[in-house]
């Protein structure tokens, strides 16, 4: 069985900084891609930001400038560092993942989600 493990969530106050981590675990041959989404109350989970194997990143334009995503890959982990943050960063974060338990395998996970709350 594999699981995310996501850490980090808490209230700031705007243009103050959070950072997330999301850690894998579990019986893994590979990590292809890693990221983060999130969903704030009434709205649909949207894109955050992705890190794949190779280190391309790739991020919602919302977020550009001011949130930086990173991956540990002997850790498993994916960090996403936020600054600059905004009220409308207000959300619940998930990390996502697509691994592989053995060769051939591809298995989409997610995290249980961490609370972000931004005050203006």
């Amino acid at each position: 069985q594999v699981q995310l493990v996501e850490s980090g969530g808490g209230l700031v106050q705007a243009g103050g900084s959070l950072r997330l981590s999301c850690a894998a675990s579990g019986s893994i041959f590979s990590i292809n891609s890693m990221g983060w989404y999130r969903q704030a109350p009434g709205k649909q989970r949207e894109l955050v930001a992705t890190i794949i194997s190779g280190g391309s990143t790739n991020y919602a334009d919302s977020v550009k400038g001011r949130f930086t995503i990173s991956r540990d890959n002997a850790k498993n982990t994916v960090y996403l560092q936020m600054n600059s943050l905004k009220a409308e960063d207000t959300a619940v974060y998930y990390c996502n993942s697509l691994v592989a338990r053995y060769r051939g395998d591809n298995l989409y996970i997610w995290g249980q989600g961490t609370q972000v709350t931004v005050s203006s």
